[in-house]
């Protein structure tokens, strides 16, 4: 049977995040003050207080290691916002080049479209005859696409004379 101690060691080094986004990770600080936990900003912020603190009470050397702590997670900072810059340029370059290759295409098929609807004799066209007849294609045909049968204009009643209406009561 496993001791209590081995099983929160491993569960300790598994929770670990491996990577990632270094800006909104949450980081454990041992400092000389005790511990100070939280985003890279949110540590510099802190340090720097107390560092402020440390040089208002006249302990150069604290007000030094805080300053350097400080620093040290301004560098880890600029460092990940460096990379997170780099890694959005490349995707806007990603999205120019795709942008730019679809412009290409659309300009491409309206060249096309304005030479088949300029030249009638339709030679660039394929002809949809390759040897199988429309009818053995296998597709369906939806409604959609069916033609539309013409219906006839119903006949109108004929009005009615007023006189022939009436009854044969009251037109004595």
């Amino acid at each position: 049977m496993r001791s209590s101690k081995s099983r929160s060691r491993n569960k300790n080094r598994n929770n670990r995040p491996s990577g990632g986004n270094i800006i909104n990770r949450v980081f454990d600080s041992s400092g000389p003050d005790g511990k100070v936990r939280g985003t890279p900003q949110q540590i510099i912020d802190k340090y720097n207080q107390l560092h402020r603190d440390a040089v208002l009470s006249g302990d150069r050397v604290d007000a030094e290691n805080f300053a350097q702590h400080a620093e040290h997670y301004t560098r880890l900072l600029a460092e990940a916002q460096r990379e997170v810059d780099a890694k959005r340029e490349e995707q806007e370059e990603q999205n120019r080049q795709r942008q730019a290759e679809r412009d290409r295409e659309r300009a491409e098929r309206l060249k096309a479209q304005e030479a088949a609807a300029n030249d009638p004799s339709g030679m660039d066209q394929p002809s949809a005859d390759i040897g199988e007849s429309t009818d053995d294609s296998g597709l369906v045909e939806t409604p959609e696409e069916a033609p539309k049968p013409k219906r006839k204009p119903r006949a109108r009643k004929p009005k009615s004379d007023p006189v022939e209406d009436t009854p044969p009561e009251a037109a004595e």
